[in-house]
């Protein structure tokens, strides 16, 4: 069952890429969802550094082509095949392929779920993306042996969205996190969400502090989302068989691996994870959207929209972005 859809929605488009000024908000047609799909009418749409990265060509889009990787909002119409989801959910999403800067899309359903009665619309679009990127980091991309509690981890960009979730769950993992933050306003935001301390890496060596807190140990894991400024020298806080995680580069792209400097170091582990690995399947984004949903219902990891944008105000929404002005969750509301 479903309702008749406009012909068209406004969405943002590119053309080539570009800066903030190569996005555009057009009229584009909009109709029926296919087998395995669905139509969303979005009341919130997430903002993210990966949707830099897709506008910029990092990661080359096929032209035109739309942005955004998260949203929420209510099922229009479902397609043949989709049993999960029915015409009048509430539902939200981290998905490929990027287009989630709209009033309404046709997209797949499989990295659609329903949302919980206790959620709401703006909360859901703000985490879905870095909420999930924050349980695969914390509870699947471990290193040798796993992590207790009591183990120390250092948190690149702590006091970003996905870092400031990452800070809340795991200090409901009991886990010692280290944030490192470009300001001591951004310092002190990590703190107050959960991270055990916070080093200003623009004033201090985040290798030195890393050691002097844990006593020279080093930590079991780094997860890096910066990239080239902090790539490198993350190897050099890491414990003997210790896991660095880059799974961003808002700094640029990180470095080539000599694999002899692994081996030196004390036998390392490095990886470049994504999210959309784990969430190829609707089983496995169903059971990741259930445990942040749990996490987030309990109280123990909140979600605070920092920043709301009109859709036609996107452009300005990536200068901020770029420009790290932004702290926790921002959102784009149709």
């Amino acid at each position: 069952m479903s309702a008749a859809p406009a012909c068209t929605t406004r969405a943002i488009r590119i053309d080539q890429p570009g800066g903030p000024e190569a996005m555009r908000l057009v009229e584009v047609p909009i109709g029926e969802p296919g087998p395995g799909e669905i139509r969303i009418r979005h009341q919130a749409c997430g903002l993210n550094f990966i949707d830099v990265y897709h506008r910029t060509a990092l990661y080359p889009l096929p032209l035109p082509a739309g942005l955004g990787m998260e949203g929420a909002g209510v099922v229009e119409a479902v397609g043949e095949g989709v049993t999960h989801l029915r015409a009048g959910d509430r539902a939200a999403y981290a998905s490929t392929p990027p287009g989630s800067y709209c009033e309404a899309r046709v997209m797949p359903a499989k990295c659609v779920v329903k949302l919980p009665d206790g959620i709401d619309v703006e909360t859901a679009a703000a985490m879905m993306l870095k909420g999930l990127t924050a349980q695969y980091l914390l509870k699947k991309t471990l290193p040798q042996g796993g992590l207790q509690p009591g183990d120390f981890i250092l948190f690149h960009a702590a006091a970003g969205g996905v870092g400031l979730i990452a800070c809340q769950w795991a200090r409901a993992l009991g886990l010692q996190l280290i944030g490192t933050a470009g300001s001591d306003e951004k310092c002190a935001l990590a703190l107050q969400n959960g991270a055990v301390h916070a080093i200003n890496y623009r004033r201090e060596d985040f290798v030195a502090r890393v050691k002097d807190i844990t006593g020279g140990r080093g930590v079991k894991v780094v997860y890096d989302s910066v990239g080239l400024d902090t790539f490198e020298k993350s190897l050099d806080v890491l414990q003997p068989f210790g896991l660095l995680a880059n799974f961003g580069n808002a700094s640029g792209k990180a470095p080539p691996v000599e694999l002899g400097v692994l081996a030196a170091k004390g036998s390392l582990y490095v990886t470049r994870p994504t999210l959309f690995t784990h969430i190829a399947t609707r089983e496995a984004t169903q059971a990741m959207a259930d445990d942040l949903f749990a996490v987030v219902a309990s109280g123990a990891v909140k979600i605070p929209v920092e920043r709301r944008y009109a859709l036609a105000d996107a452009a300005q929404a990536h200068r901020d972005l770029e420009a790290r002005l932004t702290t926790g969750c921002s959102i784009l509301l149709p």
